[in-house]
């Protein structure tokens, strides 16, 4: 019943910046944790980054620092800001829906989005 879309993927160099979007429909995502999550072939999906209804927000290890995860209520839209971008994050990234920070995904997943970080 819930719809979610990734967009914002593509193709940059090492370094460059991409900014990601998640856009909600059927639910309202500010009452709900939004998380970026990614996969590559072969790998498990690893969370990225979550936010809360309450606006704080968990990040993986290896992207703290370079990634910022934020919302916009009004818009009903999850957004990844990804900044210093390296080859070891291409992967295929996905949004979803949790119901908490610290716990684990919803079972709604958006289409993906490729990001490809290379020379």
């Amino acid at each position: 019943q819930v719809q979610l879309v990734e967009s914002g993927g593509g193709l940059v160099q090492p370094g460059g910046s991409l900014k990601l979007s998640c856009v909600a429909s059927r639910i309202i995502l500010s009452r709900y944790a939004g998380g970026w999550y990614r996969q590559t072939p072969g790998k498990q999906r690893e969370l990225v980054a979550r936010i809360n209804s309450g606006d704080s927000t968990r990040y993986a290890d290896s992207v703290k620092g370079r990634f910022t995860i934020s919302r916009d209520n009004a818009k009903n839209t999850v957004y990844l800001q990804m900044n210093s971008l390296k080859p070891e994050d291409t992967a295929v990234y996905y949004c979803n829906a949790g119901t908490t920070l610290f716990g684990g995904p919803g079972t709604d997943w958006g289409q993906g989005t490729q990001v490809t970080v290379s020379s």
